[in-house]
């Protein structure tokens, strides 16, 4: 299952979520998400009753695809909750969220497209008290 969110206008790039695959062999399949580029690939885990600050990326865009679990998703203006195999796209720049209300850890995989830098991050509401760029005073990132 795709789903894919509504690109804000003046962001770049396409939804990578299309050009994702799944191909039949004998001994079973594989889904391949990018094919010879350079991509940041990260699995991320929210535990229970914890999410990610609402934040932005100024120089990549990312791919989230639920591995197990169900996760509260913002994107943009649209929040949905996105379950397990579900794919999610994240454009350059869109205001983003990712949260776990359920009782057990949720894990994403993460693709970031574009240049990759932890400090690459605008926090914008942060339940961690970590706000504006780049402020780690928890010692933690929480990208996406």
């Amino acid at each position: 299952m795709i789903s894919t969110s509504d690109q804000p206008p003046g962001t770049t790039g396409k939804d990578r979520t299309r050009d994702v695959f799944v191909t039949e062999r004998p001994w079973g399949r594989f889904q391949q998400f990018a094919s010879n580029e350079v991509v940041t690939v990260k699995t991320i885990t929210v535990e229970p009753g914890h999410r990610l600050s609402l934040q932005t990326h100024g120089h990549r865009a990312e791919m989230w695809h639920v591995l197990d679990g169900e996760v509260d998703v913002q994107v943009g203006e649209r929040t949905w909750v996105a379950r397990t195999g579900e794919m999610v796209w994240v454009p350059e720049g869109s205001v983003h969220r990712l949260g776990n209300p359920g009782t057990e850890p949720a894990r994403v995989l993460e693709l970031a497209f574009g240049e990759f830098d932890e400090a690459d991050i605008t926090r914008l509401e942060d339940d961690y008290t970590r706000l504006g760029d780049d402020d780690t005073r928890l010692g933690d990132d929480d990208t996406p």
